[in-house]
Parts: C-alpha cells; structure tokens; sequence
C-alpha cells in the first residue's frame, strides 16, 4: 500500500474536503484526488462519495479513517522527532587518526569539542595504519597527505613544514657545500641528504641515533646529539625557548593533514560539527599555532 495515498486520505477526510485540505497542505485538488483514486483501486472498494454537497466518508472510508487516524499520527510523529533529533549532533562519533597527532593535539581537541557537544561522545582510536571506515564502522579519520580516494571526501585542515633542527651547541654547516653532520634519525633510515632552503644548505647526516619516534627524535636534539629532520610543529615549543635551532625548511615537501568521512551527501551532523570544529582550531592553516 503506498502510505502517501494513505497520507492523503486521512489528510482530506480529516478537513471534510479537497478544497480544505489542499489549502492546508499546499497540494493540488488534482493530486490529493489521483491519491484517493488510486488508493481506492488498491483496496477494491470506494472510500469517499462525491456529491454535490461535497465529500462523504463511506462505510469503508469511515472503518479505514477509525484503524489508521491514530497509526499515522504516530508515523508523521516518529518522523518529526527523527527530523529534530538528527539535526543537533549527538550519539558516538568514531575517529581513527596518527598516533603523533593524536597524542600532540587530539586529547584537547576531544575534550573541547565534546564540551561544545555535551550529546556527542567520542571514540578515537590512535593508529597510523590506513583503516577502512565503513568496515571497521568510522565515522572520521584524520590522515596525513591522503592519497586520492573517490570513496573518501574532507578538507584539509592544517599544514606543516619539515625542517632540520639541532641543538645551539651543534655547529651549522656552511651553505653552499655538502657537509656531514651527525644525524638523529628514524630507524629504517637509507642513506640521502637533506636539501635545505632550495638548496641553500645541503646536509649529509651520518647516523648516530636511530630513534622510532618524532618525540624520541626531538628530545634527543635537545640533548645535543646531532641534527635531526622533523615537521615543524613538533619542535616548535623548543625553537621559541631556543633549545632548538632551525637550520633550514626542506622544500616541496609541506606536510598536510585532512579529515576525511565516506558520504559526501547527507553527512550526519555529528561528521558535520567535527569536521568544522577541528578546522576552526587552525583558523591559518598551520599546525604551529597550536603547537
């Protein structure tokens, strides 16, 4: 049974009319007609007499009218409080983002978006694998220079700079030359050079550390044992104490991060209020601001 002709009949019984109906809901007189007819032709029996003084309920009109008048208030109800309910965010959000992030910025950024949105709760899950977020049921995932995903839609919220630093006590090299300096570095490092500035400083770093994290990375530079090459953001507390020296920003190779969400149509609000909550906390684009 198609429940907007079913709608419809209640509607124009309920106003004693078409003409009345169709000024109480903006349909046509035509349409609410055709729904009735059709209606009728379902069911096998006339539901409304049309006369001359206007619409009469039948026999089975009136018995349909009695079963259904109390249903569909309760459907048009349900629906109402659906509509109501989904507009203001609330329920489980589930966000898979980097670990380094995660742990610099996120347990902030969670704390503060949930006071902003008492009804959401939050579910991150710090991981730096790529997680499937229709299988594995997330809602969000934050990931760094994403590669093109046709499934996957966001914005790009924050970017950062890769920069060598050292410590003030580390001599820097001279520009124009390849020099070797001793390197703090992550532990699957291959050989390379680190070209700064467009090439201004040409860094060679031999291998002193071999560290599996940017924060084991950076609080050895702090501790002087050689240069070390890391987002910006991360060793931004330490430049502006001047525990750290920036030697020079690698070009071309901006680090950004998005947050992503499957649908491009109809996110929920919950997927809405977070993806511009965590792009207004890098209202310019950096992460060092909030670093």
């Amino acid at each position: 049974m198609d429940l907007n002709a079913l709608a419809d009949f209640a509607l124009v019984a309920s106003n004693g009319g078409l003409g009345k109906a169709s000024r109480a809901s903006g349909k046509s007189k035509a349409t609410l007609s055709r729904r009735i007819a059709d209606l009728e032709e379902q069911l096998g029996v006339r539901l409304i007499e049309r006369g001359a003084r206007g619409l009469k309920l039948t026999e089975a009109g009136e018995m349909l009218m009695a079963r259904t008048e109390g249903p569909m208030h309760e459907v048009a109800d349900a629906m109402t409080a659906t509509r109501e309910g989904l507009a203001a965010p609330r329920g489980r959000l589930r966000i898979a983002s980097p670990v380094l992030f995660s742990q610099l910025a996120m347990g902030r950024i969670c704390a503060e978006f949930c006071a902003a949105y008492p009804e959401v709760t939050v579910d991150l899950v710090a991981e730096d694998r790529l997680v499937d977020l229709v299988e594995e049921q997330f809602d969000i995932a934050i990931r760094i220079n994403p590669s093109p995903d046709s499934s996957l839609v966001g914005r790009c919220f924050a970017k950062d700079r890769l920069v060598v630093v050292a410590a003030p006590s580390v001599p820097v090299p001279s520009p124009g030359v390849v020099t070797a300096v001793p390197g703090i570095v992550f532990s699957n490092f291959q050989p390379s050079h680190w070209s700064l500035d467009e090439g201004r400083l040409i860094v060679q770093p031999v291998p002193r550390l071999r560290l599996s994290s940017f924060l084991m990375i950076r609080d050895a530079a702090v501790a002087g044992a050689g240069a070390a090459l890391m987002p910006q953001s991360i060793a931004w507390g330490q430049l502006t104490r001047g525990e750290l020296v920036q030697w020079g920003t690698v070009s071309d190779a901006d680090v950004a991060l998005w947050v992503l969400h499957t649908s491009r149509r109809l996110p929920s609000p919950k997927v809405r209020a977070f993806v511009e909550f965590i792009c207004n906390q890098y209202p310019e684009g950096s992460l060092v601001l909030k670093g």
